[in-house]
């Protein structure tokens, strides 16, 4: 599998990912000005970037890309050979394994777009689907509570199964949920779901920013809003979080490294320790013996 299909397969799934390109490279190193390679949230490098040195340089600063869902151009550099000023949307990385050459990459952070599920078919939900388009966002429309990936649940039924729907979402992890009804109707639905405080803050009931909204459209408006506030105000996730994978200091020159299954490791006694590269790792053995 290419790496565009890679990438076409993961925004399909609404997985977030970086998209790491090689733009230069100077001798001597092992990647090629127009290697690609694919980060996930985990971690996981798949595809070409640069030796092992590299890539630990790389993946850090993806996974700090992914995060602030910024582009950033990535130069790293060997120890001693700083000639490329920071600027906005750049970044130097002094990497003291290196042997020598010197890469820029360029890091694309690739994120799914808000998905709003909504149910029912009264007309706040039809003005909502069409809002919803204007953004960008994912649309869904369907009764069946199935929320897995949605950013948000919209359930404007006016009646029938509103409780269990909101159960279902906060089940599946949804960070916001808003119901459709009168602050009286609403009330009585929340009161017999007996929500923990955690739960009940991520259920919004009525719906909707106060901006005095009357027409169908303009409460469409409104909850529009109140969901763009969550994202980009609350830090409401747009996609399902992923484990940032653990990170340590190599003992031997002080790189940040992702534990992943194939890093260079070694125990000795109780204590675990591990290694940009294998040659860090033979250092820091050397020195034990």
């Amino acid at each position: 599998m290419t790496i565009s299909e890679r990438a076409r397969q993961l925004l399909y799934a609404r997985t977030p990912f970086v998209h790491a390109t090689v733009v230069r490279a100077q001798p001597p190193t092992s990647a090629r000005a127009g290697d690609e390679a694919i980060l996930l949230a985990d971690g996981t490098i798949e595809g070409f970037v640069g030796g092992e040195c590299a890539q630990n340089s790389v993946r850090k600063a993806a996974l700090g890309a992914l995060q602030a869902g910024e582009s950033v151009l990535l130069r790293v550099l060997p120890d001693g050979d700083v000639h490329f000023p920071d600027a906005p949307g750049a970044s130097v990385v002094v990497n003291p394994c290196l042997s020598g050459g010197a890469l820029e990459i360029f890091l694309t952070p690739q994120l799914p777009a808000p998905m709003v599920h909504i149910c029912g078919a009264a007309p706040i939900a039809e003005d909502l689907a069409r809002v919803c388009g204007v953004l960008g966002y994912q649309v869904r429309r369907d009764d069946v509570p199935n929320f897995e990936g949605a950013t948000a649940v919209v359930i404007a039924t006016h009646g029938g199964a509103e409780a269990e729907t909101i159960r279902a979402a906060l089940r599946a992890g949804v960070g916001y949920v808003g119901l459709v009804a009168s602050r009286v109707r609403g009330a009585s639905v929340l009161e017999s779901l007996d929500l923990d405080d955690a739960e009940r803050a991520r259920v919004h009931t009525p719906v909707g920013l106060p901006i005095g909204a009357k027409t169908s459209a303009e409460i469409a408006v409104s909850i529009a809003a109140e969901v763009i506030a969550g994202i980009r105000r609350d830090g409401l996730p747009v996609s399902p979080r992923q484990d940032r994978p653990t990170t340590v200091v190599d003992p031997v020159c002080g790189m940040t490294v992702a534990v992943q299954p194939d890093t260079p490791h070694l125990q000795i006694g109780d204590q675990d320790y591990w290694f940009c590269c294998p040659r860090c790792r033979s250092s820091f053995a050397a020195g034990q013996a």
